[in-house]
């Protein structure tokens, strides 16, 4: 399935979840979810931001790279 970002938001949206109850559930920045989900280039996620974000939304952490 496409792109991290295009894997975020899908399994984000899966789960119902807003991109700021994301951001609660992983206690990450409602930007940096933003972030991952538009694939900035700008900056490489943390990996310890992937893999909160992978256990709030209930799905490995690898599939989201």
């Amino acid at each position: 399935m496409g792109t991290m970002g295009q894997r975020v938001a899908w399994a984000r949206q899966r789960r119902g979840m807003t991109q700021g109850q994301l951001a609660d559930a992983a206690g990450v920045s409602r930007m940096a979810v933003g972030r991952l989900e538009r694939d900035d280039n700008k900056t490489v996620p943390h990996p310890g931001t992937l893999r909160l974000v992978a256990l709030a939304l209930d799905v490995d952490p690898l599939w989201l790279r």
